[in-house]
């Protein structure tokens, strides 16, 4: 699914909340020290507010570097996923299987452009 469709989901369910797409064509290694470097200016240049972030939430392992390299709280959320027993990525590998899980205008767009 298309970043900006992603992002647009998100505004539309949270309108109190300021999404920003951010996108991008880095690799993901977390071994890397030049690469992690490409990716915390990346993201520093599009985060929308003078200060901050304060606090990262995520179930994923790289969230305690990520957090310490913003100077932020890492707040891990269910890594062991008994809470959501799904990755957002293996949903997003096989959307159509996982319907039940997709808020309502993600299934919408999904059973039109991805169910056969």
């Amino acid at each position: 699914m298309p970043g900006h469709l992603r992002a647009a989901w998100l505004a539309e369910l949270h309108p109190r909340v300021t999404v920003v797409e951010v996108a991008h064509e880095l690799d993901t290694d977390f071994d890397d020290e030049a690469l992690w470097a490409k990716w915390m200016e990346l993201l520093r240049s599009r985060w929308p507010l003078p200060t901050g972030p304060d606090a990262l939430f995520s179930s994923d392992h790289y969230l305690d570097e990520l957090a310490r390299r913003f100077g932020a709280e890492a707040v891990v959320v269910d890594p062991q996923r008994t809470t959501v027993p799904i990755s957002a990525t293996q949903i997003r590998e096989a959307p159509a299987d996982h319907l039940d899980r997709l808020a309502p205008p993600v299934r919408a767009w999904v059973e039109v452009n991805l169910v056969r």
